[in-house]
């Protein structure tokens, strides 16, 4: 009776606070670490975040806590979800990941019906239900990790009938994202299931037709969108247009710049106060580079080093191969968004519209990426699991 009444009580804290689990100290090694480590790079996230929204946000509403205080919310829903998934098979999440597919794919293609899309800087990537903006390019990831490490983890197996129906369903999102316009994320989602696909072992023939059709379809979408091209020349020269093209990538450097080896200090930045733009969503990495300077960009290199390390860790220790494509595939993403986000606010990539995940503000961003660091995790557990064999009863011969 105590015990069910202790187990009811660590049940009911649990979904007030989600970072409080007693369970935790039953998991695997990696599972463990992985799970600290999510909640440090989101701490420091909402750390970042408070400071490079305050100015902006006390400006707007008159409040500075108004972006946070919607953060913290989103962030409580989205570690109910991570809780479900750590605790739960990886089966349910892959037998519902063919119906959200095409529930977000719905949605995405939603945001092209004039009147239903959400227009913000001259992008339709969002629907707005009531106060809330709700971006489907960013919630299709998780599933489209779930979605191809079914496929190519079963490629052999599956005939050709629905490897081709479901290449055809990818090209669809990819094609739909790109319509928003948004390239950014049609790259990331592309070469993550490229990559996906590489580690399954996928004939090098079909991956070279496919890297080639992929960059062909890049370079033709830049060449058609006068606001892409502006977006390369910018990055290339950002100081021929200081006050134009280049105004952001501009504003990025000398944020960059100015913190020196170690930050003007946790609140000093300068650029946040109205000269660099966005700088709660795609430039954060400016903000946090100018306050804790060089060795703090250094620190977080780190963090998403070990993080990647950690999770390849799980990956090749992982026997089940659909379930090593799902950590190869949610790691990609967690660490390879953070880097094409690092790179645009540093000018060594063309300004691009992707979040810093678990640092940018966005509830749809919040929530795949504590989604795809979920998975990594369950992954991380079911691959420690001992394997069941069952013990065949000893046969009476007559």
């Amino acid at each position: 009776m105590v015990r069910a009444n202790l187990e009811s009580k660590n049940t009911v804290l649990r979904y007030i606070i989600p970072i409080f689990d007693p369970d935790v100290q039953h998991w695997s090694g990696e599972a463990r670490f992985l799970r600290w480590l999510t909640f440090l790079w989101l701490s420091i996230g909402l750390i970042c975040l408070f400071s490079a929204s305050y100015a902006v946000a006390e400006a707007e509403t008159g409040n500075g806590w108004y972006y946070m205080i919607r953060q913290l919310i989103w962030v409580w829903v989205g570690l109910q979800g991570f809780n479900w998934i750590v605790r739960s098979p990886l089966e349910y999440p892959l037998k519902l990941s063919p119906w959200c597919i095409f529930l977000v794919l719905g949605l995405i293609l939603s945001t092209l019906i004039p009147g239903l899309g959400e227009n913000i800087n001259g992008a339709t990537r969002w629907i707005k239900l009531g106060p809330i903006l709700i971006q489907p390019s960013e919630l299709m990831k998780p599933f489209l990790v779930l979605q191809s490490a079914l496929l190519f983890g079963r490629w052999e197996r599956l005939p050709w009938r629905v490897r081709l129906t479901w290449l055809g369903v990818f090209c669809v999102i990819l094609a739909s994202i790109l319509l928003q316009p948004n390239l950014s994320t049609t790259a990331l989602c592309g070469m993550s299931l490229w990559l996906i696909a590489v580690a399954s072992g996928i004939p090098a023939m079909y991956l070279t037709s496919t890297a080639l059709g992929g960059a062909s379809i890049a370079v033709l979408s830049i060449s058609l969108r006068e606001y892409q091209r502006k977006r390369v020349t910018a990055f290339l020269d950002p100081w021929a247009d200081p006050m134009g093209n280049g105004y952001q990538l501009v504003q990025s450097l000398m944020a960059v710049g100015s913190g020196g080896p170690f930050g003007a200090g946790y609140g000093m930045s300068q650029q946040k106060l109205f000269y660099l733009p966005i700088q709660y969503t795609d430039f954060i990495f400016s903000v946090f580079a100018e306050e804790f300077g060089f060795v703090g960009g250094i620190i977080l290199l780190l963090l998403l080093l070990t993080y990647a390390t950690f999770g390849l860790r799980v990956a090749m220790k992982c026997r089940h191969r659909v379930k090593r494509l799902i950590a190869i595939g949610a790691m990609v993403i967690m660490v390879g968004q953070s880097l094409l986000n690092i790179g645009v606010a540093t000018g060594a990539l063309p300004t691009t519209g992707l979040p810093f995940p678990l640092f940018s503000y966005g509830g749809s961003s919040t929530l795949a990426s504590l989604t795809l660091a979920a998975l990594l995790i369950r992954v991380a557990r079911e691959s420690n699991e001992a394997d069941i064999i069952p013990l065949r009863k000893p046969s009476i011969n007559p």
